[in-house]
Formats: structure tokens, C-alpha cells, sequence
């Protein structure tokens, strides 16, 4: 499912970055006192509740400004209001009513197409609260006093988004879709691909890069399985990144990878690959669907050229990848297109595989009898338990004396044991590790979540998806 997105709108310095920063867990956003730090739009995960959305971090918005710079910045700020499910209209309660807030305020009521909550920042203490009732004039109904810094109202102000938020829609996954998420940089052959595998135009085709603005989901019937094709913008570079638009255009396909099952990544054949397909599939990895490699514009690859030395460059370019199949093939001629949809349900179902865990044990005792993990300064580590946490990708939790012992290149081999005896083609594996004998996990049947993965474990920083 489609996580919603919050865009924090504003004047400069009202805390904007201090208040995304709060949201997301971490300093992801440059916060300084200088008005303008942020120009450009930031994105960042946030989840409150158990449900996950995604934040938007604008640049200061100031109406009246005529210079270029700050026009961008402004451009910005209406693209993401335009575009998010909810606005966080931030002002400084410790500065007071500015000028620029009332004509905010006037743009967003006369142009804002989503809810909009007046969050009044840098109330830092219950007495400061009465100051912050100025801002009524401002025209909202309500308003939301919190200390961005401190953390004081956030709760309150996550509450009332989510309820705003939480509407009821019908998702592929309800309806026993697939989601196919086509993604790749610009001009790879993308929509030619979609439009071959519909079968018919449905999707406008053109030889200039970034014609595909936004994720367009198109449903479709294979050998009596529903899928949803999700033809995506090419996601460039971000130093690449010329047109506004073509910012948000990135976040749709980075978020379609996000909800998708299964992602088709484009290659070109033309010019083999390169930096920015490493970091769409690292992307695609991350989000934990399943992964395809698709090397289109095969009818055009350099003479004397041959798929398996290709597909060597390819594995050796996309190390974390070498689980993903792959596929040769042309959208313009149809060379070897039918083979992608057989690829993408037997990749679907192997995200769906659980292993029992009596199965699990017997084969992660023999893997450590012949291969036991490191030492971790001078004191043996020794694997006790493993179950098989969630699916949708694959996510197993391994019980030890000593999680925080086990390096990431273990935990690599452990990913290639599991490969080898039971498959998981196409589909990255997690691996959770904990402290205990995993006698809990045990007595209770292991844990039975179907969800796209289990939340971070303190015990296991690298290494957990291969």
C-alpha cells in the first residue's frame, strides 16, 4: 500500500527541518539558524502508531520574494503541497504573527487541496501556550502548539493526521494483485516495455527523457493471475535533476518501489550499466520486493556483444543483486519479452515461501557444525534458534548468545545457505538477530507476521537484507 505523505510548509526558520527531523528519527535535515538552509524538498520515513508515511521537508516559503532562488524555493513548496495527502503549516510561536504567515495562510486556503494543520512551533512550555492563540486569526479552525525541538505536541499533532490519513481504499494485495513496479533511469524503453507487455498503447511513448511524469497503475489479467502494472518516471540522478516537477516525479517511482511486490528494473543494453541503475537497484533491495533485471535494447547492443558476458559485467556491477534474475530482451521487436511475466509470479511466490521451523533448525545446525560463526573478542558465538519471522520479503530471526558478535560477512554466508537450500530467487532475504536461546520464539510457534518486513532490530545493523 501506498504510504500517504505530510509536505511541513512555512516561512524560514520556523523549525521546519527541526520539526522533519523529529518526525523521521534522525538528522536528515540540515537545521541551522540561517533563514533559507533548506532550498530544495527533503523526503524522510516517519511512523507514529504503527503506520508509516512519508515527510516532506520544504524550503522557507516568503510570498512577496522576487529573486530567482527563492522562487524556486517557493515552486517547491506549492509542488508539495499540491501533491501531499496532508499539510503541516508551521509558524513561530515565539516570534509571533509574521506578515508572511497571513499571506501563507491566504495561499493555502485559497489553494491547498488537502488538510491543512496550523502547527505552532517553539512552544516550549505550557505557560508559552496562551501566545499561541494569535495565530486563530490566521483563519484555521484549530491549531496544533507543539516544541519541535523538544518533542512537546508532537503526539497530539500525529493523531489527528493519521485520522485524517486513515481512509479506507481497496489495494492490489486485497484484491490478490501483483504489483509490478517497471523503474529504471530515463529513456531505457521503460513505457515501451509496458506498452508491449499490455499489448496496446496504454501508455504515451516518446524518445525524449522524462515523458512519464507520473506512476501510472494499469491493471491486467496473465494466465488467469491479476496484476497491476505500474509504469513509472525515470529517476535520475540527483544532480541531474533540472525541472522541478521532476522532483516529485522521482518520490511517485521510489515510493511505487515501496508498495510494489515485484520490481522490473530497465537496463540499456546500449551503455551497460551504470552508477545510477546500482542505485535504483539498491533502492529496490532496500524496500525489500522482489527484483528483476530487465536488459532491454537487446536488439541493439554492441556487435560481438553476448548475454553472458553481459550478464557477467552485470552480476559484477550489482553484487547485492545476484539474486535477481535475468532477462535479455527487446520492447521494440518483442525479443524474449514473454518470458518477464512467467519470471515475475515465480518471483512473487517466493517471496510468499515460509519455511517451518523445525525445517530451519535442522538445516542452520548443520550449517554451523560445518561453518560456526567467528569469535567475538575471544568468546565463541553460538547460533541457538532460528524462525522465520514474516514474508513478503522473507525475514528470519536468529537467536544468539551473542547477536552483536556476528559480522556482516556471516550474515552474508548465512543469506547464501538459505539460497541454496531453499531458493528465494528474486527476492531479497532479512535476517534479524537476537539475544536469547529463542526458547520464547519456540514455545509461541515462532512468530507469524505477513507484513513487507519486522521493524529494525538494535541487534543486527548491517547485513540484514541480501
Amino acid at each position: 500500500m501506498e504510504r500517504p505523505t505530510i509536505a511541513i510548509v512555512g516561512r524560514p526558520n520556523v523549525g521546519k527541518s527541526t520539526l522533519f527531523n523529529r518526525l523521521v528519527g534522525g538528522r536528515r535535515a540540515i537545521v541551522d539558524d540561517l533563514p533559507g538552509v533548506t532550498r530544495d524538498r527533503i523526503y524522510g520515513t516517519a511512523e507514529w502508531l504503527g503506520r508509516r508515511f512519508a515527510v516532506v521537508d520544504t524550503g522557507g516559503f516568503e510570498p512577496a520574494a522576487s529573486d530567482p532562488l527563492t522562487a524556486a524555493v517557493e515552486t517547491q513548496a506549492r509542488i508539495a503541497m499540491e501533491e501531499a495527502d496532508c499539510v503541516f503549516f508551521l509558524v513561530d510561536g515565539r516570534a509571533g504573527l509574521n506578515p508572511a504567515d497571513a499571506a501563507f495562510a491566504r495561499i493555502l486556503r485559497e489553494e491547498a487541496t488537502r488538510p491543512v494543520l496550523l502547527v505552532v512551533n517553539k512552544v516550549d512550555s505550557v505557560r508559552a501556550e496562551p501566545r499561541a492563540a494569535e495565530f486563530y486569526r490566521l483563519g484555521f479552525e484549530r491549531l496544533f502548539p507543539v516544541s519541535a525541538e523538544q518533542g512537546l505536541g508532537v503526539g497530539d499533532l500525529l493523531d489527528a493526521a493519521l485520522a485524517l490519513l486513515l481512509r479506507p481504499t481497496v489495494t492490489p494485495e486485497e484484491t490478490g494483485a501483483v504489483t509490478v513496479a517497471v523503474v529504471g533511469r530515463p529513456n531505457v524503453g521503460k513505457s515501451s516495455l509496458v506498452n508491449r507487455l499490455l499489448g496496446l498503447p496504454r501508455v504515451i511513448v516518446a524518445p525524449e527523457p522524462g515523458t512519464t511524469r507520473d506512476a501510472v497503475d494499469t491493471p491486467l489479467t496473465v494466465a488467469g493471475r491479476p496484476y497491476v502494472l505500474v509504469d513509472t518516471a525515470g529517476i535520475r540522478a540527483k544532480r541531474k535533476v533540472g525541472y522541478r516537477i521532476e522532483a516529485y516525479s522521482i518520490l511517485r517511482a521510489l515510493r511505487s518501489i515501496e508498495r510494489s511486490d515485484v520490481a522490473v528494473l530497465v537496463l540499456d543494453a546500449t551503455s551497460g550499466v551504470v552508477e545510477q541503475d546500482q542505485k535504483i537497484a539498491a533502492t529496490a533491495v532496500e524496500a525489500g520486493c522482489g527484483l528483476l533485471l530487465a536488459v532491454n535494447k537487446w536488439d541493439r547492443a554492441p556487435q560481438g556483444a553476448t548475454a553472458d558476458q553481459f550478464v557477467l559485467e552485470l552480476r559484477g556491477k550489482l553484487p547485492y543483486c545476484d539474486f535477481a534474475p535475468i532477462v535479455t530482451c527487446s520492447a521494440l521487436t518483442g525479443l524474449r519479452v514473454g518470458r518477464l511475466f512467467p519470471l515475475v509470479a515465480r518471483v512473487a511466490a517466493e517471496r510468499e515461501r515460509r519455511i517451518g521451523t523445525g525445517e530451519l533448525n535442522r538445516v542452520l545446525a548443520e550449517i554451523v557444525e560445518r561453518t560456526p560463526p567467528p569469535t567475538h573478542k575471544g568468546r565463541p558465538v553460538k547460533i541457538r534458534y532460528v524462525t522465520q519471522g514474516s514474508t513478503r520479503p522473507p525475514t528470519f530471526i536468529f537467536f544468539a548468545n551473542l547477536p552483536q558478535g556476528i559480522p556482516p560477512s556471516y550474515r552474508r554466508f548465512l543469506i547464501r545457505r538459505l539460497r541454496e537450500h531453499y531458493g528465494f530467487a528474486g527476492t531479497p532475504i532479512r535476517l534479524l538477530f537476537r539475544q536469547g536461546s529463542g526458547r520464547e520464539a519456540a514455545a509461541s510457534g515462532g512468530r507469524r507476521g505477513r507484513g513487507r518486513g519486522l521493524p529494525k532490530d538494535a541487534g543486527d545493523p548491517e547485513g540484514r537484507t541480501g
